[in-house]
């Protein structure tokens, strides 16, 4: 069983509390897949996506939740009984035996717990759940890692009426690998729509190319993701932050022997299913109590 190659986050969390970020050592799914994928919804064989879960689970000694995710701010409290498939980005609990899983192949994995190690919770922060976009492109008034919180509120304290960053229970938070800032092109809408909901936002984007279109010039920027998560955390009263850092070595780009990465293998061509082209497997980020 090979575990050798995952992360184990470096982060004072409480004694109860055990996390883990799969690479995609350990598995036997085939390539493009190879070999540690987690994902059921990549093209990827179901014997061997069921096989590398269920080695995932007798690794860590408690069940995974795999949620489907939308990229959204839906934040799911899981219990022993909460299926596969739960639409939601984020998920907490204060529960023995559940693990809150997040997959991600570019996305940022954001794991977090409060010090005492009541309760923990992970959360997909791809772009648009960082920002709090809809599915009409509006900045609403909470992202995904703002629902977290909400969530730790609402579990902590049952009676509070008000959630305010002064007010919050001491959280800690890990960052896990994504696509890095030396490989997140984004356009300038995007760079717009985080400038509209988060004060000095625009110092995480670095314009990287121009070109001329029909009607205008537009910009393209390179975006640092994880930047952009820890700046949204410490606004949030969230202060101890660990994990990447937004160097090279927690790029999912540019990283291919040792993670998964969407936007790097999409473009190899194909009909990114089962042509072994065009596609890539799926890392999990997992927190869970003892």
């Amino acid at each position: 069983m090979k575990t050798i190659d995952w992360l184990i986050p470096d982060w004072p969390a409480a004694a109860n509390v055990h996390a883990v970020f799969t690479t995609r050592s350990g598995g036997c799914s085939n390539p493009p897949w190879d070999s540690l994928n987690l994902g059921d919804h990549v093209g990827d064989v179901p014997e061997h996506v069921d096989a590398n879960r269920a080695m995932l689970q007798q690794t860590i000694t408690s069940r995974p939740v795999f949620l489907k995710q939308v990229h959204g701010v839906g934040v799911e409290h899981l219990g022993m009984s909460t299926p596969d498939g739960t639409v939601a980005d984020a998920c907490i609990t204060a529960q023995h035996g559940v693990a809150c899983t997040i997959m991600v192949a570019d996305c940022l994995p954001v794991l977090l717990t409060t010090t005492d190690g009541i309760c923990v919770a992970a959360a997909h922060a791809g772009w648009r759940g960082l920002a709090g976009v809809d599915a009409n492109g509006k900045v609403g008034e909470k992202g995904i890692l703002e629902a977290v919180f909400s969530s730790f509120q609402v579990l902590n304290r049952p009676s509070a009426q008000s959630i305010r960053a002064q007010e919050a229970p001491e959280i800690i938070a890990w960052l896990g690998p994504c696509i890095g800032p030396m490989a997140f092109e984004v356009g300038a809408e995007v760079k717009a729509l985080f400038e509209a909901g988060q004060p000095g936002a625009g110092q995480f984007f670095k314009v990287t190319t121009q070109g001329k279109s029909e009607s205008n010039f537009q910009n393209k920027y390179l975006a640092d993701l994880a930047g952009l998560a820890r700046a949204r955390l410490q606004t949030l009263g969230i202060t101890q932050i660990y994990g990447n850092d937004s160097t090279e070595a927690w790029c999912t780009v540019g990283n291919p022997s040792r993670f998964f990465s969407h936007r790097r293998d999409a473009g190899r061509g194909g009909n990114g299913l089962n042509n072994g082209f065009g596609t890539t497997g799926r890392m999990a980020a997992c927190i869970w109590l003892s």
